[in-house]
């Protein structure tokens, strides 16, 4: 079975056996990191983190001492392929969950795109995709709590769906309340409130883990959520 990276680089385009046996070798010295913690402390500018199961996230403390999340990595996902011109992290990156995590020499991922095209093209993709992500959560933050916290969950649904770990309208969310409120930028009383409104509405299911969304076109339509920024092959 193929390995997150492979399932989700794979939406970029034809990725050859030789170009998927080079990527599954990238995965093979993971190491476990606790929930809550941070992956690498100072971020390296030679090391590509690349997370394997659980869920992490992008996140800065601002000068209160509140965090705020601006965005998640989820299985397949790969922390900041193209490095900045300064090489400085602007972000810590940690994680929400308990997590799999393969660090990846820069020069290592770096060689594997001079050789084969189409992983040359995956990161490219991988790159425009997370840009293209940070637009459409900076037009989320200008959505009513309800709408932005739902339209989350339609992401986090189809993401987890393209790399084979969510179902048709479930999904293991192992976030607590205050990840959520952390997220959307509102008070963690907010997010119990909003989160109670969804379930009355009938948008949502939850139980301990599990999330359950009933009609999957409704809750889109809810939170106004068009994947088309997420640039997944259907």
């Amino acid at each position: 079975m193929p390995d997150p990276l492979t399932r989700r680089l794979a939406h970029a385009g034809h990725l050859s056996e030789t170009e998927q046996e080079a990527l599954r070798e990238l995965t093979l010295n993971a190491r476990s990191v606790a929930a809550r913690r941070d992956i690498a402390a100072p971020l390296s500018t030679e090391t590509v983190h690349l997370v394997l199961s659980g869920i992490a996230c992008r996140y800065k403390i601002l000068l209160d001492g509140t965090r705020r999340i601006v965005s998640y990595l989820l299985p397949g996902d790969l922390c900041d392929v193209h490095a900045g011109a300064s090489g400085a992290a602007d972000w810590s990156v940690g994680t929400l969950t308990p997590c799999s995590v393969a660090d990846i020499p820069r020069e290592r991922l770096a060689d594997l795109a001079r050789t084969h095209p189409g992983i040359d093209r995956a990161l490219r993709w991988t790159t425009l995709t997370e840009l293209s992500a940070a637009r459409e959560w900076l037009a989320n933050d200008s959505r009513p709590a309800d709408r932005r916290i739902a339209h989350l969950f339609c992401e986090l649904l189809v993401r987890l769906q393209a790399v084979d770990l969510a179902g048709a309208s479930s999904v293991d969310l192992r976030l607590s309340q205050v990840d959520l409120a952390d997220t959307a930028g509102i008070s963690f009383v907010h997010v119990n409130r909003v989160l109670q409104s969804l379930r009355a509405s009938g948008l949502i299911v939850s139980g301990k883990h599990m999330l359950t969304i009933p009609d999957v076109a409704r809750l889109q339509a809810f939170a106004e959520f068009d994947s088309g920024y997420l640039h997944l092959a259907q």
